[in-house]
């Protein structure tokens, strides 16, 4: 496995910096949907940048640094969405089941991993053309228009790709996954 990052702090910082610019907007503009509060989708994006930084060295560069943000911020604000829920609902009996669960589907580093491979992989099993317009959209946070504009396409083709797009990968995320895992990999392409 080789990273992303080379240990020395200098270099680190700036391959940090250059990722960060990239990602930082999509990135919060997904917490955002889920949390729809500033100062929270704000505190969750520096934990993720947070924690992009404390992990920098055991990132593979050979997957998608984008997804990996995705992943993160989506489990994190799913964290604080839960926490929310617990609060105002803990007078119910049979929450803990529920918050084993979810702990299962969504915290453990292993389902991450997982998540993250099956989502990579259906994105690369897309025809070229519409792996192209997907990331651009969903993992670089380009508007449909421009994405247009970069592949010389119409908004209407684009629109097109990203709707068959979507339908292809949630057919593969349920044709590979188990039941806890769909779930999880579900709520995330509703996101999408």
């Amino acid at each position: 496995m080789s990273s992303l990052f080379i240990g020395d702090i200098q270099e680190d910082t700036l391959v940090f910096d250059r990722i960060y610019d990239q990602y930082h907007q999509v990135i919060y503009a997904n917490i955002f949907k889920l949390i729809k509060s500033e100062a929270i989708a704000e505190d969750i994006l520096q934990d993720v940048f947070f924690s992009l930084w404390e992990n920098r060295m055991k990132i593979d560069i050979q997957k998608s640094v984008s997804g990996w943000l995705f992943i993160v911020s989506y489990n994190k604000s799913l964290s604080i969405l839960r926490k929310k829920v617990k609060e105002a609902v803990d007078y119910i009996e049979n929450y803990d089941a529920y918050d084993d669960i979810s702990e299962e589907i969504f915290l453990n580093e292993a389902v991450y991993e997982s998540q993250l491979k099956i989502l990579e992989e259906a994105v690369i099993a897309l025809p070229p053309q519409r792996q192209k317009v997907f990331r651009l959209c969903h993992f670089e946070g380009k508007s449909q228009e421009e994405v247009a504009k970069i592949l010389g396409l119409s908004t209407a083709s684009v629109k097109d790709y990203l709707k068959h797009s979507k339908r292809f990968i949630r057919e593969y995320v349920l044709s590979k996954t188990h039941l806890n895992q769909a779930i999880g990999l579900a709520v995330i392409l509703t996101l999408y």
